[in-house]
């Protein structure tokens, strides 16, 4: 590699976005574009890691030819008594998947795809975390999708924002959980030739 390694986050999400930046990364945003409902009838995690990888493709043939670029895409879904809970599609299915899902516990994959612009590998790594949820009352319920914040999250739910309180224990990474394992991402940046710290900016 000649120069700076550079990441492309192909997500609009703002956690991941965060979260990266907290671990000392600067990505590039570039949104997929890729239609969800397109993947169906698979497991949890091949449903996750599916998405991810048409994800990441999907902005790597958008930017082909860049040199010391990385693509990675991601997609996380809540697994709760066999099925696949993405984003809810509206208030009440909010309210519905909360009042299933409290005093209970899910099980969060989320599949990640890094593709090497250099040569168009791919890795692909899935992980999950089982995660506990409180027993939240139908007012707490109501108040919480009433902010919007678990309309626009898969799950509907989040563990860094107004849904913190909600969520009463973590089993695994939970940066996962917020929608991308580190630890994932830096054994996926070591199978392809790259050191976790090198991503990080010369003023680190």
């Amino acid at each position: 590699m000649s120069g700076r390694p550079h990441l492309v986050l192909a997500s609009a999400s703002p956690a991941r976005l965060a979260t990266l930046r907290g671990a000392g990364v600067e990505p590039e945003v570039v949104v997929s574009g890729v239609d969800e409902s397109v993947v169906s009838d698979l497991d949890a995690a091949s449903h996750a890691g599916r998405l991810a990888e048409l994800k990441a493709r999907a902005v790597a043939e958008r930017l082909s030819g860049r040199a010391d670029t990385f693509v990675l895409g991601c997609d996380s879904v809540l697994e709760l008594d066999g099925a696949i809970l993405g984003k809810p599609a509206g208030a009440e299915d909010a309210v519905r998947r909360w009042r299933r899902m409290r005093g209970r516990s899910g099980v969060l994959h989320t599949g990640h795809c890094l593709v090497d612009l250099g040569n168009g590998r791919a890795v692909s790594r899935n992980a999950a975390t089982t995660v506990w949820f409180a027993e939240v009352t139908d007012e707490e319920v109501a108040a919480y999708v009433a902010t919007g914040e678990p309309l626009a999250v898969a799950g509907a739910f989040t563990v860094d924002g107004l849904g913190g309180p909600f969520v009463t224990g973590i089993e695994g990474d939970h940066h996962n959980v917020v929608g991308l394992s580190l630890p994932v991402l830096r054994e996926m940046f070591a199978v392809v030739g790259v050191g976790w710290t090198s991503l990080w900016p010369s003023t680190v």
